[in-house]
């Protein structure tokens, strides 16, 4: 039996199908940014901590509303614990700071041979700290944190993760609400990409269908990534140099997301273009068991190694493994995900992290067999105040992986 949804369309056809969902999902507000930063200053008062760095990227944006890219020169804000915030730019680009800033705070401006190291000392002095630990994004470049050392000896630089993830980890339901769109979409441009598959089609045609794709259903920088391998390929978790074409009967392994108003999807699906034979399918039913395995595990309460090792359990019994053994699962069961592809929590052994509401998550246990194949299901989890959800609805089945068989 051939696998249901997978080939039997064209490109043309699919993209015409489509109709723009974006729309669906509202960008968050100003105010929630200015409850982020109080949450953050009731956890900086508790720990005793008196200024938090925020270097340019997500974390600057999270708490902020400011999108600034990393780059070569210092660009940041220092919080203090009372709420105010300074922010650390290059003059040249004080007005386009004060354009992207959201979150309003003093400026102050470093000329091109000027020491932003020494501009950020002043700043923490003139607010009343002249010694003592200073809190720092763990982002921050190391040049940065380098340069800051060399001119203010009388501080220390402590690791700010416990504040940051602290806030940044528990998503609201503002947050959940823009990835829960963003997945909706990705699932879809998943389907579709499952029927343009034919023999002969090389991974880059697929790469392309699905960054256009995402486009039309109105995220404006199509995929934010995209991984597609076929037959041999999809033993790679990440891909291989120089992608196969497709043959008849390969699996087919699909990793996909795009990015909506900051905030990030990522599906992957794998199946099998043709007739899955008996291998293909043992252990793609021991990916479906083992995803759903660390689904139960996810409970409030639960830790993030628990998931993990639940999963492990599991693939053991069936012979694979042991821990990162091949044939078996080579990497940690799950990732953190909201304006980072990548973030807190980590599903993975010895992570003591305590599963709680808000939590987001990638439940991706992918098993490889070296020299035949690899498969990874991978849906998120969201923790709601009842415990584990999914945001989309998990492979149905090998020869139904998209469940469009279903009554």
């Amino acid at each position: 039996m051939k696998t249901i949804g997978v080939g039997g369309s064209s490109i043309q056809e699919e993209l015409d199908k489509i109709r723009p969902k974006a729309h669906l999902a509202k960008p968050i507000e100003k105010a929630e940014f200015q409850t982020r930063i109080d949450k953050a200053c009731k956890l900086m008062k508790t720990e005793n901590v008196n200024a938090i760095y925020l270097h340019a990227g997500t974390n600057l944006f999270y708490f902020t509303g400011t999108r600034w890219g990393v780059s070569e020169r210092m660009v940041g804000a220092i919080l203090f614990s009372n709420g105010t915030l300074h922010y650390i730019v290059p003059e040249f680009e004080r007005g386009t700071v004060l354009d992207f800033m959201q979150i309003e705070g003093e400026v102050h401006g470093w000329h091109e041979h000027e020491s932003p190291y020494a501009l950020f000392c002043d700043v923490l002095s003139q607010n009343g700290i002249t010694e003592g630990a200073i809190y720092i994004d763990e982002t921050t470049p190391f040049f940065v944190t380098d340069g800051i050392l060399k001119v203010g000896a009388s501080y220390t630089l402590v690791n700010a993760n416990a504040i940051i993830s602290g806030c940044r980890t528990m998503k609201s339901s503002a947050e959940i609400a823009i990835m829960q769109v963003a997945m909706d979409i990705t699932m879809e441009v998943q389907k579709a990409a499952a029927r343009i598959m034919h023999v002969g089609i090389s991974a880059k045609a697929v790469e392309d269908f699905i960054h256009e794709a995402h486009k039309r259903y109105g995220i404006a920088s199509g995929s934010y990534f995209c991984i597609v391998l076929f037959g041999v390929d999809s033993s790679f978790p990440h891909g291989v140099k120089s992608p196969k074409n497709l043959e008849e009967n390969d699996m087919v392994l699909v990793d996909t997301g795009c990015v909506l108003h900051d905030y990030i999807s990522d599906i992957t699906r794998t199946y099998v273009f043709g007739e899955p034979n008996d291998l293909q399918r043992r252990i793609w039913n021991i990916e479906k068991e083992a995803q759903l395995v660390a689904f139960q595990a996810a409970q409030l309460g639960a830790t993030c190694d628990a998931v993990d090792s639940k999963v492990r359990e599991l693939i053991a019994s069936y012979g694979l493994g042991p821990d990162y053994n091949l044939p078996g699962l080579p990497h940690r069961t799950g990732h953190g995900i909201g304006l980072d592809i990548h973030e807190y929590p980590y599903i993975v052994k010895g992570n003591a992290t305590v599963l709680k509401p808000g939590m987001c998550f990638s439940n991706e246990p992918m098993l490889c067999v070296p020299n035949e194949f690899g498969v990874r299901l991978e849906d998120h989890i969201y923790m709601s105040e009842n415990g584990s959800q999914w945001f989309t609805e998990p492979a149905l089945s090998i020869e139904d992986p998209f469940g469009l068989a279903k009554p």
